[in-house]
Parts: structure tokens; sequence; C-alpha cells
């Protein structure tokens, strides 16, 4: 289903604002060198739920820097809502997840460029499969 104008004026208000949380929490809490972008915010008809989509370099951090901010959701929606307090009435549920779809593109990109032959290394073909 195609979203509303809604939807996506909300997940852009939520998407620009969950950047700056996150960011100035990461150089507060002395992750030096740690980059968090929100890459995509995708809301709910209703408004209540909203999946957030994390990228976050190094990568090698991602899982840690991930269960931290999933253990700290209540401060960060709390953060949001004072933020956002003239232009949202109630703050929708936020479910954090890693964007990996650049790892994908690389990936993609040494296959093209033989780099990484899964003929040759069959241990590849593990790494790629969905389940």
């Amino acid at each position: 289903m195609e979203e509303t104008n809604r939807q996506k004026k909300i997940a852009g208000i939520l998407q620009q604002d969950l950047a700056d949380v996150l960011q100035k929490a990461a150089t507060d809490g002395g992750l030096r060198g740690v980059i968090i972008s929100v890459s995509k915010v995708n809301v709910t008809a209703d408004l209540s739920d909203a999946k957030v989509f994390l990228s976050i370099f190094p990568n090698n951090k991602a899982a840690e820097l991930l269960k931290g901010i999933k253990s700290n959701t209540p401060l960060i929606r709390h953060e949001l809502a004072q933020r956002t307090r003239n232009q949202l009435r109630r703050m929708p549920v936020l479910e954090f997840f890693v964007d990996d779809s650049l790892e994908y593109i690389e990936g993609v990109e040494k296959a093209l460029k033989r780099e990484e032959d899964p003929i040759k290394d069959a241990d590849l073909l593990s790494k790629r499969k969905k389940s």
C-alpha cells in the first residue's frame, strides 16, 4: 500500500530528529569515530509504529550499538517527543533495525569484479543464502 503524504511527512521529521539525537548520544557517550545515520523511517498508516533503519559505521560495532539503542528506546522516544511536541500528538513506538544495504551492494560489486568467486571459495555460498 502506498504511503500517504502525512506518513511521509512524519517519517521525514522523525528521521531528521532521530539522526540528531543518536549522533549527539554517540558523541556524548564517548564513541569517537562512530557514525550513526538514519537511512529510512517507515510509519504505519495509523501513525502508532515506526520502523527505523540505521546505518552504522564502522560495521563491526553495529550489533553492539543496536543493542544499546534498543535498551535506551524509552529515553530516545521521550527526547523525540520533546522535540516534536508541536507537530505530533502521540509519539509512535520505535523499532530499530540495522540497514545492511550498503554491505549488500558492496558484496554484489565484489562479485561482479570477481574479487569473491563462490565457485573457487564454497564458504561464500553460505553467507549469501537467505533464511
